[in-house]
């Protein structure tokens, strides 16, 4: 495993950005801001409920078809995971790729980074493991591995494609587009279209801890930005939004309140709400549709027996 990593994290205007999304008709945050080290270790809480699907169907889908996964990505790859997470479906991967030159997770929390990296490196100590510290939204430089790969394949699991707006996400594509060079292709994770009583569930767990995970979103700008947020004075909403194909999740104030930002003061009636998150669920032609405006192609897509999830391979054109 490496002993450095990547730095290439831009603060540029991440304030601006914050306070211009607080001014809009309706506020809202990134989600981005979600993961900071406690936001992410909620996420990884949130994987394990026994209402969040996502996860485990997407770990089944991987198991149950590995094999022909493996044959798609080929021989001495360079594995680039957006979002590395806890890595838990990688790992799947890793076991059975062909002699990867090169394990790159990509991710904005460094110590969740770090601390998944190092485990990685435990389980796979002959692996090149090479973490950039990134905002994977934008282009960023890929580390140079000791073997040279015969092609890169982006992984991108968990359906985070979903967060995104149409327009983001095929932005995001194109990033991946780039990442994944000449002869690269995208092994991705996008939650379909199913009854919305299965997708509201997934996101309004009894245990409460998707609303924490919401909340710890204000927890970590009041540090890292010099806010004075009263939490307590939030409330969690996700709905799903059928017209539009996605949940709609939201701070909501319980309260008029007042509050700020650095320099920049606000005030925030009572239900009014703060937008925190999209997560969109597709079609299968929709995700085929908006890829193709990426430069990129479906050449396989995996499914559960429910088709409640997929994983798809997508190839450059």
């Amino acid at each position: 495993m490496a002993k450095d990593i990547a730095q290439q994290i831009v603060p540029n205007d991440e304030l601006d950005d914050l306070i211009d999304g607080l001014k809009q008709p309706e506020k809202m945050i990134s989600p981005k801001y979600f993961y900071d080290e406690r936001g992410s270790q909620l996420f990884e809480e949130i994987t394990r409920l026994p209402e969040y699907y996502p996860t485990e169907t997407e770990l089944g889908i991987m198991r149950d078809n590995i094999d022909e996964i493996a044959s798609l990505v080929g021989k001495q790859a360079s594995l680039i995971e957006f979002g590395s997470g806890s890595s838990l479906k990688t790992r799947v991967l890793l076991e059975h790729l062909d002699e990867l030159a090169a394990y790159v997770p990509v991710d904005i929390s460094e110590d969740h980074l770090l601390e998944s990296a190092r485990q990685i490196g435990e389980e796979f100590p002959d692996l090149d493991i090479l973490p950039v510290v990134a905002d994977f939204t934008q282009p960023f430089q890929l580390p140079s591995p000791k073997v040279m790969p015969l092609r890169n394949i982006v992984y991108f699991p968990g359906s985070t494609i979903g967060n995104f707006t149409n327009e983001a996400a095929r932005e995001l594509l194109q990033v991946m587009y780039q990442e994944a060079g000449a002869g690269g292709a995208l092994l991705i994770g996008v939650d379909l279209q199913k009854d919305p009583a299965i997708i509201e569930r997934a996101y309004n767990d009894s245990a409460g801890v998707t609303a924490e995970f919401n909340r710890n979103m204000l927890r970590h700008l009041n540090r890292e930005f010099g806010g004075d947020f009263d939490l307590d004075a939030f409330a969690h909403s996700a709905k799903y939004n059928e017209r539009e194909g996605r949940v709609e999740i939201r701070l909501v104030s319980e309260q008029d309140q007042e509050f700020s930002l650095s320099h920049a003061s606000f005030s925030i009636e009572k239900d009014e709400a703060i937008l925190t998150e999209y997560s969109h669920k597709y079609t299968l032609e929709g995700f085929a549709a908006m890829a193709e405006t990426a430069g990129l192609r479906v050449k396989k897509v995996w499914m559960d027996t429910e088709r409640l999830f997929s994983v798809q391979y997508l190839v450059r054109d």
